[in-house]
């Protein structure tokens, strides 16, 4: 009913009624972006942009900037970039060869551009170093590659392994249960759901805005 008023005075107050739904859809996306976060941010692919822009002008001063060719680098993976993402972590590896989450990262993108067998190797040594490392997900990602290959049983005792980490990410947990799903552990996908939404009643508040879409799509999913 509020809806409705609210509807019917935005329409009286712009004469348009196409303007009044587009002003509520607005207004729920940004409520859903400060409270809830189930849609996705649709500034984030500009602000990756414009960051990434900057620090491909930084490493054309400085070639030699480390943490801007890391930071660069996991822009490009979260674009998907996986390739133009490992020319920059190879370009670093002499200095980071000894840090986990530089592991995880190549490894990531060696998988990512099919050079599997070397991406499971840095892999393997990043979890040997921290097991906790990008809390689990490089388990997921090596799932991943053995579901790809067909190899079910690889891919099920990853996320085995993943499974005997008490983590507090419920995005991961989240992420475990659809790759249950697809490897038809409807069970266990279940229970990797039920663990995103305990983990996210146990997170302090500033961190469970981060968590919340997570948690919520692994509610509805459960």
């Amino acid at each position: 009913m509020g809806k409705f008023f609210l509807f019917s005075f935005l329409w009286w107050l712009t004469g348009n009624p196409f303007a009044a739904l587009i002003i509520i859809l607005l207004l729920l996306y940004f409520l859903d972006l400060r409270f809830v976060r189930l849609l996705p941010d649709i500034t984030k692919p500009y602000r990756r942009w414009r960051r990434l822009s900057t620090l491909k002008n930084q490493l054309r001063l400085n070639p030699h900037d480390t943490p801007a060719k890391l930071e660069a680098a996991r822009l490009l993976m979260e674009k998907q970039q996986f390739g133009e993402a490992l020319s920059y972590l190879e370009g670093i590896s002499s200095l980071m060869q000894d840090s986990p989450e530089y592991l995880s990262d190549k490894g990531i993108c060696l998988l990512k551009v099919n050079r599997v067998e070397e991406g499971l190797l840095l892999i393997e040594q990043a979890l040997k170093a921290n097991p906790r490392v990008k809390y689990g997900e490089p388990y997921l990602r090596v799932a991943e590659a053995h579901a790809k290959q067909n190899q079910s049983e690889k891919a099920l005792a990853s996320l085995e392994e993943l499974a005997k980490i008490n983590m507090s990410s419920c995005e991961v947990y989240y992420k475990q249960g659809v790759l249950y799903t697809e490897l038809q552990q409807k069970e266990k996908a279940k229970q990797a759901y039920q663990e995103a939404v305990e983990v996210y009643r146990g997170l302090p508040s500033y961190k469970r805005r981060m968590e919340r879409r997570w948690a919520l799509l692994a509610w509805l999913k459960k």
